[in-house]
């Protein structure tokens, strides 16, 4: 039987803030796909979509669930909030994260966050964020890579979803279905130059998500 938690490890303030800061930041935002009917029912010419602070919360409970600390379970739930934009087109500045949650979480956040814009303002090319996103998860810490490889489980389950939906998922994402694999197995690549035992379970189901992947692709050709 497992030891019982301290009343301390129960509520942590600090995750229960990154909650807060993160379902305030990505209010009115929406995942880019749907893969179930709705539970209730919608009312008409309405339709039901997926709030990001539901990926935001699947991510977090993932690296919980693999033995991570308070730290970075609050930047899982923070993982977007320097990368995305809010509904209003506002852009979170890192000394605003560190300001709120501390230099730590905000240090995490900027690893596993893309620099999306060049110094003009203007959308710099996937393929470039995507490689010097690799490089910031290879050169980071564990916990780091931890984020990096929950969210990417997340992810590619929630594409995969889609596709079994018969969604096609990928008019919505940048980048195809071969670029999704090549990044997702980069992302798993990349987390191997980390050798805490915490990541293994991780790269385990992130190689099972991609196997799913893999399969649903094959079956549709």
């Amino acid at each position: 039987m497992e030891n019982a938690p301290t009343p301390e490890a129960l509520f942590r303030p600090l995750i229960e803030h990154a909650i807060e800061l993160s379902a305030q930041w990505h209010d009115g935002t929406y995942r880019k796909g749907v893969w179930r009917d709705p539970a209730f029912e919608v009312p008409e010419g309405e339709e039901v979509q997926i709030p990001v602070i539901a990926h935001l919360a699947a991510v977090a409970s993932i690296v919980r669930r693999a033995g991570w600390g308070e730290e970075t379970v609050a930047a899982a739930y923070l993982h977007d909030a320097i990368e995305d934009m809010n509904r209003h087109g506002q852009r979170l500045r890192r000394k605003q994260l560190r300001d709120a949650v501390g230099a730590e979480v905000a240090r995490l956040v900027a690893q596993v966050s893309e620099q999306k814009l060049d110094d003009d303002g203007q959308m710099r090319p996937w393929r470039a964020r995507k490689e010097d996103y690799l490089d910031s998860i290879r050169a980071g810490r564990p916990d780091a890579a931890a984020i990096s490889l929950a969210d990417k489980v997340h992810n590619l389950w929630s594409i995969t979803q889609s596709l079994e939906a018969g969604e096609d998922i990928f008019s919505a994402l940048s980048g195809d279905a071969e670029a999704q694999q090549w990044f997702h197995e980069a992302v798993l690549e990349a987390s191997t130059h980390h050798d805490d035992p915490r990541l293994d379970p991780m790269r385990e189901r992130l190689q099972t998500e991609l196997d799913r992947y893999e399969a649903v692709l094959r079956s549709a050709d």
